[in-house]
């Protein structure tokens, strides 16, 4: 039986030298990152949607400009090469900035500080959606009270 014609591309592929893989480049509406850390506040707002352009006119609080401000020192700080010193925070409600990129944010769930590495892909949206409030629930066994029968069985 001859080989099929897609056989013989992985043959030769596997002969050849190893491909190079290629990432793609992130972009954040058709910007890419070298530009979009160059880009001042004013052209980095015109940039987001709606809702975060708004927060921005209205200005930001004091603790706002004050975490990143944190962040950046951390960041500075931090041996070439290595993630920076976790910043704890509160703020659930903070945009996401291209200066945060490569940063550890402790953001409170209401019970604990989770670790978030902020990537370029977080661009744009909140700290608080990288950190569950609650804990899933685990459909498991019904319990004691669920049902009408389930008054009747013992405590064992």
């Amino acid at each position: 039986a001859r080989p099929a014609l897609h056989q013989f591309a992985i043959m030769a592929d596997a002969a050849g030298a190893p491909k190079k893989r290629s990432f793609r480049k992130f972009q954040y509406r058709g910007i890419e990152l070298e530009a979009l850390l160059d880009l001042n506040q004013k052209e980095m707002v015109k940039l987001f949607p709606a809702r975060i352009r708004r927060r921005f006119s209205r200005g930001l609080p004091r603790k706002y400009t004050a975490l990143l401000k944190k962040l950046r020192k951390a960041k500075k700080e931090a041996p070439m090469h290595e993630k920076p010193e976790v910043v704890k925070t509160h703020l659930r409600n903070m945009i996401i900035l291209p200066d945060m990129i490569g940063s550890v944010v402790g953001v409170y769930n209401g019970k604990s500080y989770v670790g978030v590495e902020i990537k370029a892909e977080m661009v744009g949206t909140y700290l608080g959606e990288y950190s569950i409030t609650y804990k899933p629930v685990k459909h498991g066994r019904p319990g004691i009270g669920a049902t009408a029968s389930s008054k009747f069985v013992p405590l064992k």
